[in-house]
């Protein structure tokens, strides 16, 4: 991802800010969130089919038990912070999924998130100065990063599913393209001198539909393309790969603070994508 450095066991360098509520972005920033965005799609298929409208109900309640321990958190904690993205993930889909049942065309809510995002970046930039995503210690901008999160997140899924569904590409072929889009800003900051901040706003969106696409062409049935898995299956194998990843950096902060507080140098620390 864009100016992704090499994922470091601890996670937390010594001149990122330690109040920061949001991690550092590192490959494993991008890996837990392209996870979360096909555990969001495909936990969001197998609740609906079973559940119906009470999946939905329970899964709003969910997300906002999620954001009141992450709005409480004094600090970045990583099973905090992921929970609630991955409830941005399954009750996302859910919400963005909605005007397309209900007969609204994928191209028209695919403007009206674009507009939505250009309109939350708009307001937070007008009132903060900047679209920085480091340093969130909370309060009014940690307000307008989590609702770009969620914006970015509809936006994502209706891209999705436009690519897939009415441009005809089906759900592999959208999330190799994806996966090749996604390489763009990584480019544009090193060749072109793209922002920071622009070049992981644009990355960040790009994560939904490209885990989005893969998860649906798991759950695809074969005679249509796909793996032929049951939803409820994909859904539970993302939410392993993300709980085993987020314990393992749960882990690594621990032995790191161990290591700082013991007085022994900590590896030198990666460079953060923004310097904001």
């Amino acid at each position: 991802m864009p100016d992704s450095p090499q994922a470091h066991a601890a996670e937390v360098p010594a001149h990122f800010p330690a109040a920061s509520k949001v991690p550092i972005v590192t490959a494993s920033f991008w890996v837990l969130k392209i996870l979360t965005t096909g555990m969001g799609e495909a936990a969001s298929d197998a609740l609906v089919r079973a559940f119906g409208g009470v999946a939905v109900a329970v899964t709003a309640v969910a997300l906002v038990a999620s954001f009141v321990a992450q709005f409480r958190a004094s600090r970045y904690v990583p099973w905090i912070y992921w929970l609630a993205v991955a409830m941005v993930g399954v009750f996302g889909t859910m919400a963005a999924d909605l005007p397309h049942f209900l007969g609204v065309p994928l191209w028209a809510t695919s403007a009206g998130y674009l507009l939505a995002v250009l309109a939350i970046f708009a307001v937070w930039y007008r009132l903060e100065g900047t679209l920085s995503f480091s340093g969130i210690i909370g309060g009014r901008r940690e307000a307008f990063y989590w609702s770009a999160v969620v914006a970015t997140f509809a936006l994502g899924t209706a891209v999705g599913d436009l690519t897939a569904q009415n441009w005809g590409l089906g759900n592999l072929v959208s999330g190799l393209m994806f996966a090749v889009l996604i390489v763009l800003p990584v480019l544009a900051r090193r060749w072109f001198g793209l922002s920071a901040v622009a070049a992981f706003w644009l990355s960040y969106v790009l994560t939904r539909p490209l885990g989005a696409s893969f998860a649906d062409w798991m759950g695809t049935p074969s005679f249509r393309g796909g793996l032929g898995i049951e939803m409820a299956i994909v859904a539970a194998s993302w939410a392993l790969a993300i709980a085993g990843f987020v314990t393992y950096l749960a882990v690594a902060r621990r032995r790191a603070g161990r290591v700082a507080a013991d007085g022994a140098p900590l590896s030198p620390s990666p460079r953060v994508l923004d310097r904001s």
